[in-house]
């Protein structure tokens, strides 16, 4: 975000945003707002003075402003704030007061740095629909750097997953979530994150060793996709919500409950299998806690990664 916005600069590579080469303009000139994870607002200056102070700075005429705050608290729905000042809002209020002044600006490009790790669960989640409508109402380009995997998948048009200064996918929230390039991926994604299983292969049977004398018969259509692959160790990925009550076919798979999470409208059920555990989401009733159970996953559910170096394996055919 600091490369895009001129605060830093570049050592390779170009920052282009349409026809527009930004590297070499003044910060001023790139047209960008930039919400950041502090609100940064003027204490002594009330609601409206806020949003039009930087409109000030660049010396629009008072009624141009006045007409944009107008238009700008309706928007963010605090038109009856305008006189309050920042030591009187709530943190969701001075996080829409931040949004508000970038908005104003109408710039070209929006940058936003983890705008509500500052909130409480109810509020992030409000300000996450707030920030959804304005971009679906606005269509400017806009950047969100979160570390918040359900912000990433609820707001964002497409995500760039990085870690540790390197892209591990590109690509939509639903292809990033259902194919993750790696287990890295596949474990940020998703709540609770993917089920991941290590254990050797054994083509001959198909079965797949997961340790204390513990296998799993691999589908017949599962073998078919490893068919190029000739490593011994292999990772099965399973999502938490695609595991269910066993029945015929798929991946069968038999442990013992560890411990079950009531949420209301479903149930997070822990579950022992060999020497590590499994999550299980969804509301069917599963066996009490220290009893055993039987479980299945279907063939096209399950996710195929390399032990070696997490990469997802390309299915055959």
């Amino acid at each position: 975000l600091r490369l895009i916005a001129g605060l830093e600069t570049l050592t390779s590579g170009t920052i282009h945003h349409g026809d527009r080469s930004l590297d070499t303009l003044e910060p001023r000139r790139r047209d960008i707002a930039m919400v950041f994870q502090s609100y940064a607002l003027y204490p002594h200056m009330n609601v409206a003075d806020n949003l039009a102070f930087g409109l000030r700075v660049r010396k629009v005429p008072k009624s141009e402003r006045e007409r944009r705050v107008k238009e700008v608290a309706q928007t963010l729905e605090m038109s009856e704030l305008l006189d309050r000042k920042p030591g009187e809002l709530s943190g969701g209020q001075r996080q829409r007061v931040a949004l508000g002044r970038s908005i104003i600006r109408e710039p070209s490009v929006f940058l936003f740095d983890e705008p509500l790790s500052n909130l409480d669960a109810r509020l992030r989640t409000e300000m996450r629909a707030t920030i959804k409508r304005l971009y679906q109402r606005l269509r400017v380009t806009s950047i969100y750097v979160t570390h918040d995997q359900v912000e990433a998948m609820t707001i964002g048009e497409r995500l760039v997953v990085m870690r540790d200064g390197r892209i591990r996918q590109v690509g939509s929230p639903e292809s990033c979530y259902h194919e993750p390039n790696d287990t890295f991926v596949a474990s940020f994604l998703g709540s609770p994150a993917m089920n991941l299983i290590e254990g050797s292969l054994d083509r001959a049977t198909g079965a797949l060793a997961l340790g204390n004398d513990t296998s799993v018969l691999l589908p017949p259509d599962v073998m078919q996709r490893l068919e190029n692959y000739t490593e011994e160790r292999l990772v099965l990925g399973v999502r938490p919500e695609h595991v269910r009550a066993a029945h015929t076919g798929g991946l069968q798979l038999t442990g013992d409950v560890m411990l079950r999470e009531p949420l209301g409208n479903e149930t997070i059920t822990h579950v022992r299998l060999a020497d590590r555990e499994i999550v299980v989401r969804g509301n069917e009733e599963f066996a009490s806690d220290g009893e055993g159970v039987a479980l299945h996953v279907e063939g096209r559910n399950l996710h195929l990664f390399s032990a070696a170096n997490g990469t997802r394996i390309v299915d055959v055919g």
